[in-house]
């Protein structure tokens, strides 16, 4: 069985670290570079950056802050946000990113995730979906959850999947930041669906809902965000405790 991982999320804007709740009220979390180094230490399995301004201002930023990031983690690097070409991709890659996670940019030109995984690898392409439930299924929004694509989100996981996606972060915009757990249904649903990994991202409350988002969800992987930069919770705690439910994790 492989082995379940648990990966801080770095929302940043101009430089900053940041958090809000259902995509809104956004607050100062924190120097990403302290705080990158910090969960490295902690024993993360991973980390993803995701530039949430996502202007050409910010991406510069961004770029910037991988740069000096890369030069003090030792672990896989995901970078989202604002990437609109090969070229973005190259420019994150070649800073010290390990992959690239598009969101708005896949759906608005779906052949990015085949033309990246042909140059690349799909082992270098995220598909984010920024999940919404609409009556008895999810559509995938675009623009940081502003506006609805009309695409449902489980077959968008599919079909990413055949163009080149090598993973999935499946965010739920009704559950993030509400510390109430993760949709369950969303999570299994698309993890059902396709054969690469899901990371499910939105929700996460205390480590039971972890397990549950592992255990039902099928997730292969967890994201956490203010849980972690507010000092609720360790990546070694949260481990401890996933492992004595009988999860694998890395140590």
């Amino acid at each position: 069985m492989l082995a379940k991982r648990i990966i801080p999320c770095l929302d940043v804007d101009d430089g900053r670290v940041v958090k809000g709740m259902k995509f809104k009220e956004i607050r100062d979390a924190g120097d990403p570079v302290e705080l990158a180094r910090f969960y490295n230490d902690q024993g993360a399995d991973e980390l993803v950056f995701l530039d949430i301004g996502a202007s050409y201002k910010s991406r510069e930023t961004l770029i910037e802050v991988v740069e000096n990031v890369s030069k003090e983690v030792f672990i896989p690097l995901t970078v989202g946000g604002g990437i609109r070409s090969v070229e973005d991709m190259r420019r994150i890659l070649m800073a010290g990113a390990d992959k690239v996670a598009m969101c708005t940019s896949a759906i608005k030109q779906p052949e990015l995730l085949s033309e990246g995984a042909y140059i690349f690898g799909a082992q270098c392409m995220v598909l984010s979906i920024d999940a919404k439930r609409t009556g008895n299924s999810w559509h995938a929004y675009t623009h940081g959850g502003r506006h609805d694509s009309g695409l449902d989100a489980v077959e968008w996981a599919i079909k990413a999947e055949k163009l080149g996606a090598g993973e999935i972060l499946l965010n739920s915009i009704d559950m993030d930041g509400m510390k109430q757990g993760y949709d369950l249904e969303l999570n299994a649903r698309v993890s059902e669906s396709v054969g690469i990994p899901v990371i499910a991202s939105g929700g996460a409350g205390n480590v039971h809902q972890m397990f549950e988002a592992i255990e039902i969800g099928k997730a292969d992987a967890v994201l956490l965000a203010s849980l972690l930069h507010y000092g609720e919770y360790t990546i070694q705690n949260i481990k401890r405790e996933l492992a004595e439910k009988g999860v694998v994790v890395r140590w």
